[in-house]
């Protein structure tokens, strides 16, 4: 299938006709994605299972839009053309979208649910055949950019599902994105993350390699990070992670233990296509290490500690 994107900035859609749309999941990620939404003048109905922030998610953007709340994801489907989802793994989908208090259970014929979690590409086909079977429609869309992407409205979302589902998600969803791109059948957008985060495992080891040998050659690391980064070195990771590894700083976003996960779902991925990862699964078991040097919530840069 021949790609389909669209890298307009959100603001082009602010004067687009208004949706009716709900969000289920309102973590780090969701709670702002909901909140551009919002902005955008769509009408938002959110849930979260910890229903304390979703009432605070209201009261913060009651003036932004018609927005409300409900006590189950089925409630907060109810009527929606668009429903968004992101939650913690597969489970966490799965008891969302399934069952009677489940979001299928609550969406009108023809409406498109959107799936941001980063789960297996596995359930992503299960959700979008039940989807099917129900006369609704299905895109499993993981993002990247991570909580600074999401506060700032410029995710790059990777899509998996039919030509239909996407054109009707895309509009609305450019409200957080700066890309969002279909990619192929279902399953295809959850595959594109796994790429997206082997490339990052491997980068973030070399660049805690690197910065820690300069360390103890003792060179200026924050003077060479600005001379290499302007050559063949400069990545997104040097870029915005190299002097904070430097200062021993690891509180800005994206945490250890999701990315144990996501790196669990691509080493399991890989034993079933029979793809080698030598890097990735030695990376993994660095990352493993650092849980246990109790950095289970320190971002990703974190692997230099187990060097230092």
């Amino acid at each position: 299938m021949t790609s389909t994107t669209s890298n307009i900035n959100a603001k082009t859609y602010e004067a687009s006709a208004a949706r009716q749309v709900a969000f289920v999941g309102l973590g780090v990620m969701g709670y702002p994605m909901a909140g551009h939404l919002a902005r955008a003048g769509h009408q938002v109905t959110v849930y979260n299972r910890t229903a304390a922030k979703s009432i605070a998610w209201c009261a913060e953007f009651a003036g932004a839009s018609a927005s409300k709340h409900a006590l189950t994801p089925r409630l907060a489907a109810h009527q929606a053309d668009v429903v968004f989802c992101c939650v913690g793994n597969d489970d966490d989908l799965a008891q969302v979208t399934l069952g009677a208090d489940g979001a299928f259970a609550g969406m009108q014929p023809g409406a498109v649910l959107v799936d941001h979690t980063t789960a297996s590409a596995s359930v992503a086909r299960e959700l979008s055949t039940a989807a099917k079977n129900l006369g609704l429609r299905f895109v499993d869309a993981p993002v990247s950019g991570g909580q600074a992407g999401a506060q700032n409205g410029l995710l790059t979302v990777m899509c998996g599902g039919d030509q239909a589902a996407f054109d009707l998600a895309q509009p609305v969803a450019m409200a957080f994105s700066r890309a969002f791109t279909l990619l192929g059948e279902s399953g295809a957008g959850q595959l594109a993350k796994m790429v997206n985060q082997i490339c990052i495992a491997g980068l973030v080891q070399g660049l805690s390699e690197a910065i820690a040998f300069g360390q103890q050659a003792g060179l200026d690391m924050n003077q060479v990070l600005d001379v290499i980064g302007k050559g063949a070195a400069q990545s997104w990771q040097l870029d915005n992670r190299g002097k904070t590894m430097v200062a021993n700083k690891f509180d800005f976003g994206f945490a250890v233990d999701w990315m144990r996960k996501d790196l669990g779902l691509v080493l399991d991925e890989a034993k079933r296509n029979g793809a080698r990862l030598p890097v990735t699964a030695l990376v993994d078991q660095f990352y493993a290490d650092v849980q246990h040097m109790g950095g289970q919530r320190w971002d990703t840069s974190s692997l230099i500690k187990r060097l230092r």
